[in-house]
């Protein structure tokens, strides 16, 4: 079981893209263009954690120019795509960033997301993810993958860290 205090070590936010930051479907166009969609609520939200000081990547399997655009665009802490190992790629990025896994907290969807859910300080799964993912995962989100998991894990991550009365306070004047 999760405690507040696990959620106040977060400094890291991870992100599987496909079926977590979108709702898993590609749009592959006749020039071999890929066309995906990203929710705008996750990429506001993305955005307030950036700003509060959280480092926001993504580790990705797939690797895509829909989704490179998208991580400059956002212009995130990190991003790796192409990742066959994900739990090789995450212990990378531990090892770069100086943090340990128990400050991170990673968001998935699919058995190629379990090693890094169960590793991760916090490991969590999209509403929508696939059963299985609920043996090594801490929670479930309400919310599915590409439809505002992302800006609910971030929330939630602001609240326990004391965070988000004052990022509000710039909205509420």
């Amino acid at each position: 079981m999760i405690s507040s205090a696990d959620f106040r070590k977060i400094t890291t936010l991870i992100f599987d893209v496909d079926g977590t930051l979108t709702d898993g479907r590609a749009a592959y166009l006749n020039d071999g263009q890929v066309i995906k969609f990203f929710d705008h609520h996750d990429m506001h939200w993305i955005k307030l954690a950036l700003r509060a000081g959280l480092k926001v990547g993504i580790l990705s399997g797939g690797d895509d120019p829909a989704s490179r655009n998208f991580a400059e665009m956002m212009k995130l802490s990190f991003a790796v795509f192409g990742a066959k190992n994900k739990l090789a790629s995450f212990d990378d990025l531990l090892q770069k960033f100086d943090i340990t896994a128990a400050e991170c907290l990673f968001l998935g969807d699919d058995v190629t997301d379990m090693p890094v859910i169960r590793r991760a300080g916090i490991g969590a799964a999209v509403a929508d993810a696939v059963p299985e993912v609920d043996e090594v995962a801490d929670f479930r989100t309400n919310s599915a993958g590409g439809r505002g998991a992302a800006r609910e894990v971030i929330r939630r991550i602001l609240k326990e860290k004391e965070l988000l009365d004052n990022i509000m306070e710039r909205y509420r004047q």
